[in-house]
C-alpha cells in the first residue's frame, strides 16, 4: 500500500489505519465495537524522576523539547517506530488464522490477542504524532506501508526485524510466536519501562499487562497441543527450533554501542533494571547479551515445564531448548553453523541439510493439516462467560 499524500493529523493516519487493515484482508467478526485508544499509566505509577544513566535523579522528560539533545531524541524516535513496527506485523502475519481456529476459545485468544497488538501499535504512533513533528508523523505513516514479507511477498517494504517477516502458517506457529517471539516483547518493553522519556515510560504498564495475555496464551497452547497427544514431538521441536532462535537475534548484536548509549541517555535500560543498583559498574556494551540470556534462561524453563506435560502423556520424546549458538543471524554466532545443541556443524552443505530436517517444511505443514481435520488434536479449553468484555479498552 503506498500513500500519495503524507498524513498530517492523527485523524489521517486513522483514516489510514482502517485502510490498511482491509489492505491486508483482516476481518475479525467480533471486534466492532472495540475502541482503539492511547492508554497510559500516570507518572505516580511510573515515577517522575529518570532512574538510571547520566541524568538519573533528573526529572523525567514528558516531551521532546525537553530532551537535551538530538541524539537522544534520534533515539527515542527509533525505539517508538521499531516497536511499533512488530505491533503491525505480527497482526499481518496471524491474520489468517481467523477462519481455522480449532475451538472457540482459540478463536477468542487470536482475536484479542490481533486487537492488543493493534492497539499497540496505535499507542506508539500517538506517541509520534503528538511528540515528534513531522518525523514522526512520516514515520507513523511508514508503519502502514511496509509489510511482514513472508506473508506479503509482492510488498517490496519488508517489516523492520527479522522474526516479523515469518511466516505464521498455522496454529502451532500462532502459539510458538506467541509463547516464544511475544515474550521477546515483554523483555523489550521492561526495558522501556523506567525510560527517561516520559510518554514511553507510561506505556509501557499497560502494553505489558495485556501482553501477559499473550504470553499466557501461547505456553498454554503449546501445553494444550501436548495434551491432545497427536502431534508428534519431533515436529512441535522444530516450531521450537523456528521461533526461539529467530527471538535471540531480537536483542540485537552482542555488544552494541547504541544498548550503551541507550542506557547512558536512561532512555531504555535492562529488563531487571529495577533489581540493579544505579550506581553498580557493569559492560554496558554487553547490555543486549544481558538480556538475552535473562530471556533464554526463562525460555529454558518453559521447555521443563512442557517437557513435563510430555511425560504425563506416557511419551519419551523430550523437547531441547535450542542453543544460543543455533541458527542466528545477529550477532557473534551469524552466519555460523551449529546445531540446536550448540555442535559445530562442519560445512555449509551439512548444515544446510540439517536445517532443512530441523526446521518446519512442507511435510510438517501437512501433518499438522491432516491433524486439524480432527479438532481434539488440541485440547479444548472453556470460554469464560465474560471472555469478550476484553480488559483494557473496552467492547462497547
Amino acid at each position: 500500500m503506498q500513500v500519495a499524500k503524507r498524513i498530517r493529523s492523527m485523524d489521517d493516519w486513522v483514516d489510514l489505519f482502517h485502510v490498511w487493515r482491509e489492505d491486508i484482508g483482516l476481518e475479525l467478526p467480533k471486534d466492532a465495537t472495540y475502541e482503539f485508544q492511547a492508554l497510559y499509566d500516570s507518572d505516580e505509577a511510573t515515577g517522575k524522576e529518570i532512574e538510571f544513566g547520566e541524568f538519573a535523579g533528573k526529572g523525567k522528560w514528558n516531551s521532546l523539547l525537553e530532551v537535551p539533545t538530538q541524539n537522544i531524541r534520534d533515539s527515542l524516535l527509533a525505539l517508538t517506530y521499531v516497536q511499533a513496527d512488530t505491533e503491525f506485523a505480527s497482526v499481518e502475519q496471524q491474520r489468517l488464522l481467523v477462519n481455522t481456529a480449532p475451538h472457540e476459545y482459540d478463536f477468542y485468544a487470536l482475536v484479542r490477542i490481533m486487537l492488543e497488538e493493534m492497539r499497540h501499535g496505535w499507542q506508539m504512533c500517538d506517541i509520534l504524532m503528538k511528540h515528534f513533528g513531522s518525523s514522526g508523523k512520516l514515520e507513523a505513516q511508514k508503519l502502514l506501508e511496509r509489510r511482514a514479507a513472508e506473508a506479503f511477498p509482492e510488498n517490496k517494504q519488508a517489516r523492520l526485524l527479522g522474526s516479523f517477516n515469518k511466516a505464521v502458517n498455522n496454529w502451532v506457529d500462532f502459539y510458538s510466536f506467541t509463547c516464544f517471539v511475544d515474550r521477546d516483547g515483554k523483555y523489550q518493553l521492561g526495558m522501556l519501562a523506567p525510560s527517561a522519556f516520559a510518554p514511553l515510560a507510561r506505556s509501557a504498564g499497560p502494553m505489558l499487562r495485556e501482553e501477559a495475555f499473550h504470553l499466557g496464551t501461547g505456553q498454554d497452547g503449546l501445553k494444550r497441543i501436548i495434551q491432545g497427544n497427536r502431534l508428534p514431538v519431533s515436529i512441535l521441536q522444530k516450531y521450537v527450533n523456528k521461533w526461539v532462535s529467530t527471538a535471540h537475534d531480537l536483542f540485537g548484536k552482542d555488544e552494541s554501542s547504541t544498548a550503551e548509549w541507550g542506557w547512558v541517555w536512561g532512555v531504555k535500560g535492562r529488563f531487571d533494571e529495577r533489581a540493579h543498583n544505579p550506581d553498580e559498574m557493569f559492560d554496558r556494551k554487553a547490555l543486549n547479551n544481558h538480556n538475552r540470556t535473562l530471556y533464554h534462561t526463562e525460555v529454558a524453563d518453559i521447555i521443563n515445564k512442557l517437557n513435563g506435560e510430555i511425560a504425563k502423556t506416557g511419551r519419551e520424546d523430550k523437547l531441547i531448548m535450542p542453543s544460543l549458538k543455533f541458527n542466528r543471524e545477529i550477532g557473534m554466532y551469524a552466519d555460523l553453523h551449529f546445531d540446536i545443541e550448540g555442535n559445530p556443524i562442519a560445512t555449509d552443505e551439512e548444515y544446510l541439510n540439517y536445517l532443512a530436517a530441523n526446521m518446519p517444511g512442507e511435510a510438517d505443514e501437512k501433518v499438522i493439516a491432516d491433524l486439524a481435520t480432527d479438532k481434539a488434536w488440541i485440547m479444548d479449553r472453556k470460554l469464560p462467560d465474560s471472555a469478550w468484555q476484553i480488559p483494557g479498552p473496552k467492547m462497547r
